[in-house]
């Protein structure tokens, strides 16, 4: 959480209104008064907020599933191939086979059947297309790749309608000439998979399928066990309407190449997707997009197994909480960010994963992971879908901008909720529960955010600021419950409310806030309702006419007390029941003008307010 240290900042604005200070509301004994804005923290012109960056890897079924990938010459020859052990009947002699390995050396269609004790090698021309046909086939090696794809222009696999057929290595694996094999399946060429058959893939001591091209799969069913990663290619993975079961020592599926910083990125588009993995679900060297579908992630154990420092280390020796041991309990893992370098791939335990984008365009998501459950390098956009997080860190996090524009987003645990350089939200509804801040918009690092109070000992001595905060948060529409232990919204910058139904639920305990910023909190349209600790305390300021009304109580009141807001008229404008106990209030919305008088009711207590 961001801590901006303004102390026991002295409220010296004048008192409004009197509501009772403890949670009996016949006590009148205690004041409630405005909260102090932000000339307690040296202001800077707000100005007006960046733009969300627009993502470049908007792509389409018909660009990503381009149909040259099944495309075959006419005329091109049929031959059907029957494996019996370790060797095989076939009526063409582009087919050989010698101690169970079985090679197929040209262009053509080659259905294969049967039981196989080897391995299937493709070793056709750089041009040839290779057409396999799966009608129930079994092959396993004992010590290599069932099926290696040495040399070919591209190799279409497809599962006969009905079938159902298993590839699987032994538990090792020998080099059978330069290439490192390491998979139950390897391909050192473009890949695809169609057919509405099924496969299994069994790799014990490896990955389940390695391509070092690019990897389609567009029907068909498989379920994939492995050591490494569930599926792994260079290029590009590109998954339509398939559907995967993928239990993976690593990563569920991996995509990655150092050659070209395009390349290494996953599309998903359809079908149903269940990855149980101890590294990543899915990790993109590039970016990553997600639409339509249902996907279900648990990763590295899930949320439980997620550990994360408190900010600051308040609380407690070396993170806060009982033994030190972090912001969470039952973490017996520590999270992906906080393992050493030398650690392997699978130290990262997050359920999306994208170096340079991630968008979320559509389908039914479900994550429960130890570290991040949406994470990007760089950009993350929400555009649609419904999705259900658990994640022992960041629920949603960018390394700069994260855009909602539309979604259902329910995150039942997290430590922190949606955190990036600049947050943007026009659209959707967010629900979360967080053990930190709802909302955060941090430094451009996979940690709890640095700047404001988090700087206690930063630049300037203690409590200084370093007057170059540039984050941003900026809400023109959706609806947002916040549920957090640390900060509702916590900007080391610029927030600014223009839409929206915002709600705040905060705690009492502690040095948290319901609003937390380094700059200006500007609202100019929309509600937002914000209950939580007055130790702390900043509102909103309005440069628009909208009125807002920011009162506490040092004493408190109790969780499920009602807080109405009333006109003149008795026209009720805001009703609200908090699920944690609150000392202060924060209340705007678009009806409400700044000047006039409202009737603020708190449990059975009533007074007048007037909005600033």
């Amino acid at each position: 959480m961001a801590r901006k240290h303004i102390g026991m900042m002295a409220l010296m604005l004048a008192v409004t209104v009197l509501l009772a200070g403890c949670t009996a509301p016949t006590d009148m004994g205690a004041s409630t008064e405005n909260v102090a804005g932000g000339d307690n923290v040296n202001p800077v012109p707000s100005g007006t907020p960046g733009t969300p960056v627009h993502l470049d890897f908007e792509k389409t079924d018909t660009e990503m599933f381009s149909a040259e990938a099944y495309i075959l010459a006419p005329g091109t020859p049929k031959f059907s191939v029957v494996c019996s052990g370790s060797t095989v009947t076939a009526d063409t002699d582009t087919v050989r086979c010698q101690n169970g390995i079985v090679t197929v050396t040209g262009s053509a269609v080659y259905e294969f059947s049967g039981d196989l004790t080897g391995m299937l090698v493709v070793d056709a021309g750089k041009e040839d297309t290779v057409h396999l046909i799966f009608n129930g086939l079994q092959i396993h090696s004992q010590t290599s790749a069932a099926l290696y794809v040495r040399k070919a222009g591209r190799v279409l696999v497809t599962l006969a309608e009905g079938t159902e057929n298993i590839l699987s290595n032994g538990g090792s694996f020998q080099a059978v000439d330069e290439s490192a094999i390491d998979g139950a399946v390897f391909s050192k060429k473009d890949l695809a998979f169609i057919g509405n058959g099924s496969l299994q893939i069994q790799s014990p001591a490896g990955h389940g399928i390695v391509c070092k091209d690019n990897l389609l799969m567009n029907e068909g069913c498989y379920t994939i066990t492995s050591a490494g990663h569930g599926l792994d290619a260079n290029d590009s993975i590109r998954i339509g309407k398939a559907n995967l079961t993928i239990d993976a020592g690593q990563d569920g599926i991996h995509a990655e190449t150092t050659d070209d910083t395009t390349l290494g990125f996953v599309y998903l588009s359809g079908g149903t997707l269940k990855v149980e993995a101890e590294g990543d679900g899915i990790s993109a060297g590039a970016w990553l997009q997600l639409q339509n579908g249902e996907y279900n992630l648990l990763c590295g154990g899930g949320y439980e197994n997620g550990t994360k420092a408190n900010s600051g280390g308040y609380g407690g020796f070396m993170g806060g909480g009982p033994g030190g041991m972090g912001g969470r309990p039952g973490g017996q893992r520590p999270s992906a960010s906080a393992q050493s370098d030398t650690d392997t791939e699978s130290a990262s335990m997050k359920g999306l994963k994208a170096m340079t984008g991630l968008a979320v365009n559509g389908g039914k998501v479900t994550i429960d992971a130890a570290d991040d459950a949406l994470h990007s390098d760089f950009s993350l956009v929400i555009n649609g879908g419904s999705l259900t997080v658990a994640s022992g860190d960041d629920a949603v996090h960018a390394e700069e901008v994260l855009t909602v524009t539309d979604c259902d987003l329910n995150i039942s645990t997290c430590y922190e909720g949606l955190e990036a350089h600049e947050i943007y939200i026009t659209g959707g509804s967010v629900s979360l529960v967080s053990s930190d801040d709802g909302i955060n918009a941090a430094g451009g690092n996979d940690a709890s955010g640095t700047g404001g109070r988090d700087q206690m000992f930063g630049p300037g001595g203690p409590g200084g600021h370093s007057g170059n905060s540039t984050g941003v948060v900026a809400i023109s529409g959706g609806t947002l419950y916040l549920r957090a232990s640390g900060d509702g919204i916590d900007s080391n910058g610029s927030l600014t409310i223009t839409g929206g139904y915002t709600v705040v639920c905060g705690p009492t305990n502690g040095d948290t806030a319901v609003l937390d910023y380094d700059n200006t909190a500007t609202i100019r349209g929309g509600t937002f309702i914000g209950t939580g600790a007055v130790m702390m305390a900043q509102t909103l300021q309005s440069d628009s006419g909208q009125g807002v009304v920011a009162v506490y109580s040092q004493g408190g009141f109790s969780a499920g007390t009602q807080i109405t807001l009333t006109d003149s008229n008795g026209k009720q404008i805001v009703t609200y029941t908090p699920e944690l106990n609150f000392q202060l209030v924060i209340l705007t919305t678009p009806e409400m003008k700044a000047g006039t008088e409202y009737t603020l009711t708190v449990g059975e207590t009533s007074a007048p307010v007037t909005a600033n």
